[in-house]
């Protein structure tokens, strides 16, 4: 099993909706807070937990999903925010998980209605097949 893709999956989407919930404000993205601390490895490096989750962060801005200031070392990505791209992404309310609120009001089914939403609850419930299938839905957004 591809345990490390799982891995890539979530780390995309709590960095995703932290950058969400400071937009527009860019925040530093401290791996810690992310992945947990973590004890370097034998030779001193950072855990390769947080060097899997640093690097997905980095890809997230090489694909022009975030940008960003830079490294702080192997422990944070310093003054991130969401482009455009990602933050329409978030914020849209077409996609498939959506349905289930129709029959609430307008506001209330932009707010909870939201990829960002929908990510945030996943995240919450620990529930990685919803997890991975709203991450998908966001990579495919044309």
């Amino acid at each position: 099993m591809d345990l490390h893709i799982d891995d890539f999956y979530r780390d995309a989407a709590l960095g995703l909706v932290m950058l969400y919930q400071s937009f527009p404000r860019p925040v530093t993205l401290y791996l810690d807070d992310m992945v947990g601390v973590l004890p370097p490895d034998e030779v001193g490096l950072p855990h390769p937990r947080q060097q899997h989750c640093l690097s997905t962060l980095l890809w997230l801005a090489s694909e022009g999903y975030i940008r960003h200031l830079g490294t702080l070392g192997h422990e944070a990505l310093d003054q991130a925010e969401l482009s455009e791209k990602a933050f329409v992404r978030l914020a849209g309310t077409q996609h498939p998980f959506a349905g289930e609120l129709a029959a609430v009001p307008a506001s209330i089914r932009r707010a909870q209605g939201s990829l960002a939403h929908q990510l945030r609850r996943h995240l919450g419930s620990r529930d990685s097949e919803a997890l991975i299938s709203a991450m998908q839905h966001f990579f495919a957004i044309d």
